[in-house]
């Protein structure tokens, strides 16, 4: 199990989620090129923490990124900054300021499995002789 994992990151993790949900299950290849053409603030560290990863399966374990897919990545909420904004009459409102802890976890694997036609079409008969 190849790690690496960044914290406080200044980013909300619901908007680090939205990112994290497109490469789950992914190849790094497919992830990478995922994130190049996402249009999101955090690409940029989660990109890096790909990296991160894959350099830490070329040192420790002599694995290569072609072979590797992201199994789980966890975005976490880290901790929250409290400000306040000035209002009329002498009042405040809160803002809260929110951070991410991001952890990423992957294996060695071929990526996704796709069915053949034979299996597609082999539960397609199995589905049919169940009807009969």
């Amino acid at each position: 199990m190849i790690t690496a994992s960044l914290k406080n990151t200044r980013i909300a993790p619901r908007k680090v989620r939205i990112v994290a949900d497109m490469i789950r299950g992914k190849s790094v290849v497919d992830a990478k090129i995922i994130l190049m053409l996402a249009d999101k603030k955090a690409r940029h560290p989660i990109a890096d923490l790909i990296d991160s990863a894959v350099a830490n399966a070329a040192h420790n374990f002599k694995i290569g990124p072609e072979g590797l897919i992201v199994k789980e990545i966890r975005v976490d909420q880290g901790f929250v900054m409290k400000r306040s904004m000035p209002v009329s009459r002498g009042s405040a409102h809160p803002i809260k300021l929110r951070n991410s802890h991001i952890s990423i976890i992957l294996a060695v694997g071929e990526g996704k499995k796709s069915k053949s036609k034979k299996s597609v079409k082999s539960a397609k008969t199995d589905k049919a002789v169940a009807k009969k």
